[in-house]
């Protein structure tokens, strides 16, 4: 199967994530990490990306990058190349030290700036390394919660901005966002269309006008289940559970069913499951499957404020 292109364009902001190579190490020790910074400082001067966050793990690391002139690809193969380089002549090996392709999935820069920040500075504490991400080196957390050093590869000005114009207010508002216990859902930073994109409708169709080819519109994985959403098109439809599960066939209760049936399809349930739930004999709900076309518009209306409820 051919590889997917990357969606590149000046002002793209990414979530990467880079593995080694069948998950081999890639720091053995405080040297390497060290590198691996001198090496991401030097390319962030040389093609002028910025970098609102990292972390360095054992076998994998996290960048948070919004490009400008210089494409994401030639970025990393810069990088990738250059610490390859150095982690062979050093512990004299040779090969692929990463995984042939990085994942680079291009995100809603304003819906998830801070929510994509917090998961990667939380990644340590995920991995049982730390308790608590202040207690990571190898992470961007640490310029957050310091002032400013020009040295800092990381662009937090920003990112601060977003708590406060003072910056010492600004710093204290962010370590009580990075301490308010909600954690950030692995489903929400990976629930992407087309395992590329990952924001809203509206973003969606954003890339597609930059992205010249077909973005598949992939179904969420059982975010919800069968009952919530059935509570939703009670709301959006005023079309109620025993309804959707009675014998009527007025139009209304019959465009609930349908409804119901590709909203729960569009979420990975199967025409099986979402039969046996509304009571009805799985070949009505193959049919109704079939009809998307005609509800594109209501599916949406129903499953905004399914996003909007989490």
């Amino acid at each position: 199967m051919a590889r997917k292109a990357r969606i590149e364009y000046e002002g793209a902001f990414y979530h990467v994530i880079v593995r080694g190579n069948q998950r081999q190490e890639i720091f053995k020790g405080e040297g390497d990490f060290l590198e691996y910074l001198e090496i991401l400082s030097n390319y962030k001067k040389r093609y002028n990306f910025s970098l609102y966050s990292y972390v360095l793990m054992n076998n994998h690391v996290h960048l948070l990058i919004e490009t400008r002139e210089a494409p994401l690809s030639k970025i990393l193969q810069g990088i990738n190349q250059s610490y390859t380089m150095y982690f062979n002549r050093r512990y004299r090996t040779v090969g692929h030290l990463f995984q042939g392709r990085y994942k680079a999935i291009l995100c809603d820069r304003d819906g998830y700036l801070l929510s994509l920040i917090k998961y990667i500075h939380f990644n340590p504490v995920r991995a049982k390394v730390v308790k608590s991400p202040d207690s990571y080196r190898w992470s961007g957390h640490h310029c957050y919660v310091r002032k400013a050093d020009r040295e800092d590869i990381v662009e937090t000005d920003q990112v601060l901005r977003m708590f406060s114009e003072d910056k010492s207010t600004a710093r204290k508002l962010y370590m009580s966002y990075m301490d308010d216990g909600v954690a950030v859902k692995k489903e929400d930073i990976y629930s992407t269309v087309d395992q590329r994109v990952l924001g809203d409708e509206v973003f969606i169709e954003k890339v597609g006008e930059r992205y010249d080819g077909e973005l598949k519109k992939e179904r969420r994985k059982r975010e919800y289940t069968l009952a919530e959403i059935a509570k939703r098109i009670e709301v959006c439809c005023g079309v109620a559970l025993e309804n959707l599960r009675g014998r009527g066939k007025a139009e209304g209760i019959s465009s609930g069913r349908k409804l119901f049936s590709l909203v729960a399809k569009e979420y990975g349930y199967k025409g099986k499951e979402i039969a046996k739930f509304i009571r009805r004999d799985p070949a009505v709900v193959s049919i109704a499957i079939k009809d998307r076309k005609n509800f594109e518009r209501e599916i949406e209306d129903v499953m905004r404020p399914l996003k909007k409820s989490d």
